[in-house]
C-alpha cells in the first residue's frame, strides 16, 4: 500500500511540475490545486478506513461466495449419492421385475404342462367311459340277440314238436311233468 502510495506522490508531484509554467506550489497553478485536492481525497479515505472496508467488504464477499460454493460442492456431493442410490435401486427393482416376469413365465410354461396333462387324462377317462359304454351296448346288443334267437328257437322247437306230437304224448308228457314237480316240491 505505501508503495502505492509512494508512486502517486511521485507521479503526481512529477508531471504536473513539467507541464505547468510558473511555480509549481502556488495556488494559482491548477496541477498543484488538483494534486493537493487528491492527496486530501485518498487521506480521507485512509482515514475513514475505506480500502479496510472495502477489504473487509471484498472479504466477507469472498466468504459468501465460498460458503455459496461449500453449500453448493455439498448439494451436488448429495445428488449424486442420491442419483448412485436411485440408479441402484432401479437395477434392483428391474432385477426384481427380471426375476417376476421369469417366475410369471416358468409358472405359465408350468400351468400349460399340467393343463396338457389334466386333457390327456381327461380324455383317456371319456375315451375309457366311451369304450365301457361300447363294451356294455355290445354286450347288450349280444343278449337281445341271443335272447332273441333263443326265442326264435323256441318258437321254432315249439312249432316242430306241436307238428311231431300227438295229443295223447302231450298227456304224457303234461302228466310227468306234474309228477316231477311234485316230487320236487315235497
Amino acid at each position: 500500500m505505501r508503495n502505492i502510495l509512494a508512486f502517486v506522490l511521485t507521479a503526481g508531484f512529477a508531471s504536473p511540475a513539467l507541464a505547468a509554467s510558473g511555480p509549481f506550489f502556488s495556488l494559482k497553478n491548477t496541477d498543484f490545486v488538483v494534486t493537493i485536492a487528491f492527496l486530501v481525497f485518498v487521506a480521507v479515505l485512509f482515514y475513514f478506513k475505506v480500502p479496510s472496508m472495502i477489504g473487509g467488504a471484498l472479504d466477507k464477499r469472498a466468504e459468501g461466495i465460498k460458503s455459496d460454493l461449500e453449500e453448493a460442492r455439498k448439494l451436488r456431493e448429495e445428488a449424486q449419492a442420491l442419483l448412485a442410490s436411485y440408479e441402484r435401486k432401479q437395477k434392483e427393482v428391474q432385477g426384481q421385475a427380471s426375476a417376476i416376469v421369469a417366475a410369471a413365465k416358468e409358472e405359465a410354461t408350468r400351468a400349460a404342462e399340467q393343463a396338457k396333462v389334466d386333457l390327456e387324462s381327461s380324455i383317456a377317462r371319456r375315451l375309457a367311459a366311451a369304450q365301457d359304454q361300447i363294451a356294455s351296448a355290445e354286450a347288450a346288443a349280444i343278449r337281445d340277440v341271443r335272447d332273441r334267437a333263443i326265442a326264435v328257437a323256441v318258437a321254432a322247437a315249439g312249432d316242430v314238436i306241436a307238428k311231431q306230437m300227438t295229443a295223447a304224448e302231450a298227456n304224457k308228457l303234461i302228466e310227468s311233468s306234474i309228477a316231477d314237480v311234485d316230487a320236487k316240491l315235497h
